[in-house]
């Protein structure tokens, strides 16, 4: 199996609650103007920030999903799907960035085979080649979130 290339050092943008908690409004508002969703559906952990927002915002339910990582490197897994609730539903699938797309594809197969209506989705830092529905942000830096910052650290 050939070795994966190196990615080149990305610039990273270093992004504070404030701005992150202008960015998920935002994101609320374009959805609102073009999409109706019934349900939001966040992609568990760091999406469910941004879906809960969201979800509060429109006054809809919200629902989550788990994809994790086993290991660093590894593609995405499902570990819990979507609620029995999504059927039959408009769906809005949310998580905080999106770059090669491996994560949300796999969340909207998910979310696929628990039959919505239909499904449209939304990420607050687009950052690679993968177009989701809604986006708040688009930049090719590496992002760094508020919690992703050290607890208690110096």
């Amino acid at each position: 199996m050939p070795r994966r290339r190196p990615e080149p050092a990305r610039e990273i943008l270093d992004v504070d609650w404030p701005f992150f908690g202008e960015l998920c409004r935002a994101l609320a508002l374009h959805v609102s103007r073009d999409y109706d969703p019934e349900i939001i559906v966040g992609i568990a952990k760091a999406g469910v920030i941004p879906a809960a927002i969201i979800a509060s915002m429109l006054q809809r339910e919200l629902a989550i999903i788990l994809i994790g990582r086993p290991r660093e490197g590894a593609e995405p897994e499902l570990i819990s799907g979507p609620p029995p609730s999504v059927r039959g539903r408009r769906v809005l699938l949310v998580d905080e960035t999106c770059d090669s797309g491996d994560t949300m594809r796999l969340a909207v197969h998910a979310v696929q085979g628990a039959k919505p209506a239909d499904i449209r989705t939304a990420v607050s830092f687009q950052t690679g080649r993968w177009l989701p529905d809604f986006h708040a942000f688009v930049t090719e830096k590496a992002i760094v979130l508020p919690w992703d910052h050290e607890v208690g650290g110096n």
